[in-house]
């Protein structure tokens, strides 16, 4: 069997991901849960990436999908008593109503999404605007899919622009100037190897943009060191993968040893 059909067979799901080769560089255990679907991590920082994602990329998606709640919104279901309160959030009442509201709406196939995190997004997409990267480097076909092969190895996923002879990924950091760091912790290096070596392109850049005020932007071009360094670390998850496939799924146990 090839390496799609092995992991068909394996894990159900006969592709790899930029996600699911970042957890093959740690434990497998991970690795084999986020591939089973086991592994559901919904942080907020994740949750308003998403937002801010579709809102740059997909507008007419993101308005079509996510319903704002604001605190007027659920005031105007409470009673008087609730309305009239010190703390009107903190009361059972309020916070039964938003639960069921949020319910509601996710019954209907819509995201709930707060007014601050649907304002700031669209502040932060503003800045891009004003600054002119959104009509340059955030220019292009959007969200494109690709579903190949890397040397035999499949790899599945979605890159945010695919511009005239360049890539660009939109990156949201608490810091521009330490963006740097977050690319190897994030490995965002392996998103950047496998997109370039999926579309052939060369030219490889991050759009990032602090996600405070005042939302600082810069562009990120990346360095032929960074690229071969994504791409080390993408052989070496795959390497880690077909050991795990080899020896019957595998995972050995190990501990850390140091001192302090």
């Amino acid at each position: 069997m090839n390496l799609r059909e092995q992991l068909t067979d394996s894990v159900g799901k006969g592709h790899l991901s930029y996600s699911s080769i970042k957890y093959a560089l740690g434990d497998m255990r991970l690795w084999e849960m986020y591939m089973r679907g086991q592994l559901k991590k919904e942080s907020d920082a994740l949750t308003f990436g998403t937002l801010y994602d579709m809102l740059l990329f997909e507008k007419e998606k993101a308005l079509d999908t996510y319903v704002v709640i604001n605190s007027d919104t659920i005031l105007s279901n409470c009673s008087d008593k609730t309305i009239n309160s010190k703390k009107p959030a903190m009361t059972a009442e309020y916070k039964n109503i938003k639960a069921d509201m949020v319910d509601q709406i996710k019954s209907e196939g819509k995201e709930v999404c707060s007014e601050e995190d649907w304002q700031q997004a669209n502040d932060m997409i503003e800045r891009l605007d004003a600054c002119g990267l959104l009509a340059t480097y955030l220019n292009g076909q959007y969200q494109v899919e690709f579903n190949q092969d890397i040397d035999g190895i499949p790899v599945k996923g979605f890159l945010d622009c695919l511009g005239d002879g360049f890539i660009t990924d939109s990156k949201s950091s608490r810091s521009v100037n330490k963006f740097k760091y977050d690319v190897n912790s994030w490995c965002y290096d392996i998103q950047a190897y496998i997109y370039t070596k999926v579309f052939g392109i060369e030219d490889y850049y991050w759009v990032v943009q602090e996600k405070t005020y005042p939302y600082y932007p810069a562009l990120v071009k990346c360095t032929d060191e960074t690229m071969l360094r994504g791409e080390m670390k993408f052989h070496e998850a795959v390497t880690n993968i077909k050991d795990w496939l080899a020896n019957g799924h595998k995972t050995e146990t190990h501990y850390a040893v140091f001192e302090v």
